[in-house]
């Protein structure tokens, strides 16, 4: 099994900063692309960054300029680096990764649990 940890979420104020991270374990042979998505309340879920083991990287066109994404492949973990937080910037931040099994030969989607990242005004 793979496990996905999300770590960093929190309170903050219009205009700060917060760093996410997410770290995948378990039977991992390979990690393809990795990513970040949230979902405010009463909304669906929303892609926010994805980055590949290649460092290819997409962003929403709501955080362009404001977030980066990053990855460390050694050791299975992603980031996400929050500036210049908005009050829409509120949400559920979730984990995503497409991880290879060292037993299966194909990828599979796993997702964590989400950290919540609450920005006032």
């Amino acid at each position: 099994q793979v496990q996905l940890v999300e770590s960093g979420g929190g309170l903050v104020q219009a205009g700060e900063s917060l760093r996410l991270s997410c770290a995948a374990s378990g039977n991992i042979f390979s990690t393809n692309v990795m990513g970040w998505y949230r979902q405010a309340p009463g909304k669906q879920r929303e892609l926010v960054a994805t980055i590949t083991r290649g460092t290819t990287t997409n962003y929403a066109e709501a955080v362009k300029g404001r977030f980066t994404i990053s990855r460390d492949n050694a050791k299975n973990t992603v980031y996400l680096q929050m500036n210049s937080l908005k009050p829409e910037d509120t949400a559920v931040y979730y984990c995503y990764a497409s991880v290879r099994h060292t037993t299966a030969p194909r990828f599979m989607d796993y997702w964590g649990k989400g950290t919540l990242v609450t920005i006032s005004s």
